[in-house]
């Protein structure tokens, strides 16, 4: 078996699948991408680093506020571990300020983000106001020719 291409990305950014979304966008009614592209935004409002449309020190959603009287926030995060991790954790501190996150992460349930965050070991159930729901199979993200490499989970962060 090639490890090194099952475990490697030519990009750490994968699409959602449209379809996909839209069955968590009729549950949620998301209002913000919170990482995004103008190529793969689920929302039209969105932070990213091409947002024509927003000023420069409002187009990272890991530094600014997040927003939540525009409703439900959708987070597909790049999937490098570094910057997985710190989405995770600004999708926790915005539950505690009120926004409403559902997030598409693979499920890797060894990492540090995923028992900061996520699932409390000591209670073995998820952390306070948090929700997961596994997913069976694995996702074909947008433009890919083959399913992920990986199992994918949605965790829902709720005030």
């Amino acid at each position: 078996m090639n490890t090194a291409t099952l475990f490697s990305s030519a990009t750490d950014e994968w699409e959602t699948p449209q379809a996909f979304f839209d069955g968590l966008d009729a549950e949620f009614a998301f209002g913000v991408d919170v990482a995004a592209t103008r190529d793969n935004a689920k929302c039209s409002y969105y932070f990213g680093t091409d947002h024509h449309m927003v000023h420069p020190s409002q187009r990272d959603g890991l530094t600014v506020d997040w927003l939540p009287q525009l409703g439900a926030h959708w987070m597909n995060p790049p999937y490098s571990r570094g910057l997985q991790g710190k989405f995770i954790a600004k999708a926790a501190a915005e539950r505690r300020r009120g926004v409403t996150t559902v997030a598409l992460l693979p499920a890797r349930t060894d990492t540090k983000a995923f028992h900061a965050h996520i699932y409390d070991i000591g209670r073995w159930q998820a952390r306070e106001g948090v929700k997961i729901r596994l997913l069976k199979g694995r996702l074909k993200f947008g433009g890919a020719v083959n399913s992920a490499p990986f199992p994918s989970m949605v965790v829902v962060f709720r005030p």
